[in-house]
């Protein structure tokens, strides 16, 4: 495994490295509002603690993994060649049908330690990370699938419509992906199809949490709805809310990004509340400031529903 970002010093730096780890300062770059990595690194990023990504030893590191992902490979012809080394398996018309956007965020989740346990005790296996985002850590013996082409991307496909062969991989990981999927039931069955019998899969799924999208954020789902996906063909093992899921965080983030939704003074105001203030919050109630000044963005954002009207075509 190697540590796939690291601190940028003056002594390190190198611009497609930069590039790839702040992608607000290459956005910049595209729009002609910085003229290079290097020039803001020593105006400004040298202050704020940037990073580089360590692009070549990530590339290096791919090539050993390159003839095990070519066997796992449907179809007879070759994909083409992602610019960082990985395999592109998304067609322009399967991206559009997928709802594949271009987008600049970067979502990176580490591993849990069970997971990284089992990754690091059998080398000889074969993990999929089925929407791996960036990658902090890239492991020889993890496929990482994406929508986006990060550096640490070995295979751009969907979820929906995965390039692999049937029972190809000993283990299958989903890291809050699957509420990010436009139809997580394809994605689903497209998991179990490539997992080897008596495989194992970890799946993190989100339920009572904010709108969140990279780019896009289509379902939550509730614990029934996390087992309706799997439990025709796979044994349920153990279905937990580890303590990074616990209520408290879902209380915390939901009050924080209400807070920061508010004018500096509605929100000192707000942030005065009690819980049982807000637990005895009536209709009478929707005039308050901390209500009403909510923009439609935030709203849905936090919203308790939705409500769609439609005509068809």
């Amino acid at each position: 495994m190697i540590e796939t970002s690291l601190p940028a010093t003056f002594e390190n730096f190198d611009e497609e490295g930069y590039l790839q780890a702040n992608p607000d300062v290459a956005a910049a770059i595209r729009e002609g509002r910085l003229v290079s990595g290097r020039y803001h690194f020593e105006i400004i990023g040298h202050t704020e603690n940037r990073r580089i990504v360590r692009v070549n030893a990530i590339v290096e590191a791919r090539e050993s993994k390159l003839s095990r992902i070519v066997a796992l490979l449907q179809g007879s012809e070759m994909p083409s060649r992602l610019s960082s080394g990985g395999y592109n398996c998304l067609p322009d018309d399967l991206a559009k049908i997928a709802g594949v956007v271009p987008t600049d965020s970067i979502s990176q989740h580490d591993y849990i330690d069970s997971i990284k346990g089992k990754i690091e005790n059998n080398e000889e296996k074969l993990f999929l990370d089925a929407g791996a985002g960036f990658r902090p850590v890239y492991y020889r013996n993890v496929v990482n699938l994406e929508i986006v082409p990060y550096v640490t991307t070995d295979v751009l496909a969907v979820l929906e419509k995965m390039p692999f062969k049937d029972e190809s991989f000993d283990y299958v990981i989903s890291n809050a992906v699957l509420e990010h999927v436009r139809d997580p039931f394809a994605a689903a069955r497209e998991m179990v199809r490539v997992l080897k019998p008596g495989g194992e899969m970890f799946v993190h799924v989100p339920f009572l949490q904010p709108y969140h999208g990279y780019p896009h954020h289509y379902y939550n789902m509730t614990k029934d709805g996390l087992r309706s996906l799997f439990d025709r063909d796979m044994e349920v093992l153990s279905h937990t809310v580890p303590f990074y899921f616990h209520p408290v965080w879902v209380a915390s983030w939901f009050f924080n990004s209400w807070a920061n939704g508010l004018s500096p003074g509605t929100r000192e105001s707000f942030e005065k509340l009690t819980v049982k203030e807000l637990m005895n919050f009536a209709v009478v109630d929707m005039e308050k400031p901390f209500v009403r000044e909510l923009s439609e963005g935030k709203q849905f954002e936090l919203a308790s529903g939705t409500f769609l009207v439609a005509r068809k075509k």
